[in-house]
């Protein structure tokens, strides 16, 4: 290791911890003991457990103590489908193409259509694009799905829901928009059926720039908010079916503490992304640092038994 790569680290624990939860170094930890090791890596401070005020604290407290077992089908990509059915409107559904598989041999390409995409169940990232049957590398396709299936998603942060998600592939339709030429995810902050965040994430599909998140309250007014990636410098204009995504959203977090519900428009049609109970894993500090006390207020813990 030169000494630029030590230096790196030395300024940033996370790091360290995070290569080690990776290896499988620091699975002995009990839930509680490795959220207060990665939490004060990340942040630089001591996780307060009995009286959490800012959302991150407040997102590791629920790991612990609300551990509902529908969270694991609201995570797991393929029965989250199922769960959304029985609360929305089918159509706002993406389509199932094919799955689940629980490995890759198991996938009959033969009969998805020309553009398509794979996904791992119990994971994040775990997700292959084809947009053209003749050209689609197969092998490099192969190779990241079987890295992702032997991935453990549970041990790096601990977020519970995904602990028991058994790991599957299935194939979903491939959605894309025309007009944009990108395909944004629209991401809510849902407060116990209540929407009072979102922010938009864009240019994810352009290899020669970051990922922009761009947040906004729910009259649509641009926050001064950095979570993770910049701002966009483009314009972006309000969905068009931003009110069904309020509306939609507000049916699929009732009775959940939180629950950061994600959409996709395509071409004008809304699609239900994901359902994810802790964004970054409450991890990644909010730049002006007072947003997290901000959205912190918002989340009203469950009174503990």
């Amino acid at each position: 290791m030169n000494k630029s790569t030590i230096k790196r680290w030395q300024e940033n624990p996370w790091r360290i911890v995070n290569s080690l939860a990776r290896r499988g170094w620091l699975s002995c930890l009990s839930d509680k003991a490795y959220i207060s090791l990665i939490y004060r890596a990340a942040f630089g401070k001591k996780l307060n457990w009995r009286t959490p005020k800012t959302f991150n604290e407040k997102l590791q407290w629920l790991k612990i103590y609300d551990r509902n077992p529908v969270y694991n089908m609201m995570v797991d990509k393929y029965e989250a489908k199922k769960y959304a059915a029985d609360k929305i409107e089918h159509k706002y559904i993406v389509p199932a193409l094919g799955g689940p598989w629980e490995n890759f041999d198991e996938i009959d390409f033969d009969n998805l259509p020309e553009q398509f995409v794979l996904k791992t169940t119990h994971d994040c990232g775990g997700v292959v694009i084809c947009k053209d049957k003749v050209s689609f590398d197969m092998l490099a396709a192969r190779n990241f799905i079987e890295h992702h299936l032997k991935r453990n998603y549970y041990l790096s942060c601990r977020e519970w829901p995904y602990k028991y998600v058994k790991p599957r592939i299935f194939a979903e339709k491939y959605l894309s928009d025309v007009e944009l030429g990108d395909l944004r995810d629209y991401k809510f902050f849902c407060f116990d059926g209540v929407p009072k965040l979102m922010f938009i994430a864009s240019e994810r599909q352009s290899k020669d720039q970051e990922t922009k998140f761009d947040f906004y309250d729910m009259d649509f007014n641009h926050l001064p908010i950095i979570n993770g990636h910049p701002n966009s410098e483009n314009y972006i204009a309000c969905p068009v079916n931003f009110e069904k995504m309020k509306e939609l959203a507000s049916k699929l977090s009732v009775g959940v503490p939180h629950l950061r519900v994600d959409f996709y428009e395509s071409n004008g049609n809304l699609y239900l992304g994901e359902l994810t109970f802790s964004h970054w894993g409450g991890l990644v500090p909010f730049e002006p640092e007072e947003w997290d006390e901000i959205i912190g207020s918002w989340l009203k813990l469950p009174i503990r038994d």
